[in-house]
């Protein structure tokens, strides 16, 4: 994909749709786009990268493109999703109780949205529950709880306000007796080389649950509430974390915790200004004040030449030391060695695990799990496609170990995610194999059956 030659692989079809490299969403160009793609190629220099090589050519159409799906909920109307979407629907003619379209409760649960931070830019994931209690003999139908959940998610946003803002519409839009809304947000951390290299305890994700109700549900001692948060509790939602209203002004975006840096480049942190109007939103918005900084120290992190530099330093001078010994021919294995690199194509975060096989001999010494996270982290803390990273993973690790060596990299891709190509919880993996494992296939089978299922996760 990303290593090939572009044009030689490149499949046209008649609905626009290109194969060959990341998935393209043909949306109509309009002048602001323009604009974004401008300051993309801004931001990519600024990295240090060319933006004419093969696999960034396209880069500032592809951002363009992310971006607008990613924030497309500016765009929409929830009147729109909710009008001819109410229903007749009878409550109990007799009898005590609640049920149909007065008074009985209505859940839809485990809704997957996708929305960017607005203090970071990055893509956080949400698993959202909603609740509502009907009125006036009317039901709305379930698959527009879902669509107007995702108008305000493709925004950028809080996960207290996406909430809010979600609870708000559905209360005005389909006048219930109450509305309930829970999220379950997580975020990615915002690792340094330093942090990340060569082991960390460091956890992948920031995770928060916050909720919103309106009308029956204003109340969050209620008894409605109680029956709303027991049956989430099927879905394994800790509902005794809910994150406290009064707490809602503490920001959980881990771009806000980590440490200062010295000033960000100014033509770097102007263009994602750029890109914010371009969007059609207020820079000057408090929330936003900070952003355009924040999201160029996460680029930053993907600068080459400071990598080289400080790859180099970790191998001369911390490199594990291990005697030569003796070993029969067997397979050697490290597993589960982190990483986190950034998508060249939409410059959005991908993550997962990095699994290495080598054949090990007398003449091959083994070396510490140390040295291979760092060599893992070295090739991630650039621009990246999973092709590229996996192979040169391999020959990196080949060139120490002997020759005969198998990589396996599964990674969860945000840009992929967040533009509803991929769901939740897959993942793709991909495999590079030089020496004697391109010939054995026994070697390849043993190596794989040493992989646990389930190695990475998704938040």
């Amino acid at each position: 994909m990303g290593a090939l030659n572009e044009g030689r692989f490149n499949v046209e079809l008649e609905n626009g749709v290109t194969l060959g490299g990341c998935v393209e969403l043909g949306l109509e160009r309009e002048p602001e786009t323009f604009a974004i793609e401008d300051a993309v190629k801004v931001l990519l220099q600024g990295l240090g990268e060319d933006i004419n090589r093969e696999g960034l050519r396209k880069t500032p159409l592809r951002v363009v493109n992310a971006l607008r799906e990613g924030t497309r909920g500016y765009r929409e109307k929830v009147k729109d999703i909710v009008q001819g979407a109410l229903f007749p629907e009878a409550g109990l003619e007799s009898g005590i109780g609640h049920a149909g379209g007065a008074g009985g409760l209505v859940i839809v649960r485990d809704l997957d949205l996708f929305s960017y931070c607005e203090s970071c830019l990055l893509p956080f994931q949400v698993k959202c529950h909603i609740g509502y209690v009907p009125s006036g003999n009317r039901v709305v139908g379930l698959s527009k709880l879902s669509r107007v959940a995702d108008v305000f998610a493709k925004r950028l946003q809080d996960p207290h306000r996406l909430a809010d803002e979600v609870c708000s519409a559905l209360q005005h839009g389909i006048k219930p007796a109450g509305v309930a809304v829970v999220l379950q947000c997580s975020h990615i951390h915002f690792p340094s080389f330093e942090s990340a290299f060569p082991e960390s305890n460091h956890h992948r994700w920031v995770k928060v649950l916050v909720s919103s109700g309106s009308g029956v549900f204003a109340n969050n001692k209620a008894d409605i509430w109680g029956d709303f948060l027991s049956l989430l509790k099927f879905r394994a939602v800790n509902v005794e974390k809910i994150h406290p209203r009064d707490s809602a002004d503490k920001c959980w975006c881990p771009s806000q915790t980590t440490s200062k840096i010295g000033p960000a480049n100014s033509g770097m942190t102007s263009a994602v200004a750029s890109i914010l109007r371009s969007l059609g939103e207020d820079t000057s918005r408090k929330e936003l004040v900070g952003t355009p900084t924040r999201f160029v120290k996460w680029l930053m992190n993907f600068k080459n030449s400071n990598l080289e530099m400080k790859l180099n330093g970790f191998v001369l001078g911390q490199m594990d030391t291990v005697k030569s010994t003796h070993y029969d021919e067997h397979i050697q294995s490290e597993l589960n060695l982190s990483f986190l690199s950034q998508c060249e194509h939409h410059l959005l975060p991908f993550h997962g695990v990095v699994h290495i096989g080598y054949i090990s001999t007398e003449r091959v010494n083994p070396i510490g799990k140390s040295l291979l996270q760092s060599i893992v982290h070295f090739h991630g803390f650039k621009l990246q496609v999973q092709e590229r990273l996996t192979r040169q993973i391999a020959e990196t690790a080949a060139s120490l170990l002997g020759g005969d060596v198998m990589v396996m990299v599964e990674a969860h891709h945000t840009c992929m995610v967040s533009r509803g190509i991929e769901k939740f919880g897959s993942n793709t993996a991909t495999v590079a194999v030089l020496g004697r494992f391109s010939t054995d296939p026994t070697a390849r089978a043993k190596f794989l059956q040493s992989i646990p299922n389930s190695t990475t996760t998704g938040g």
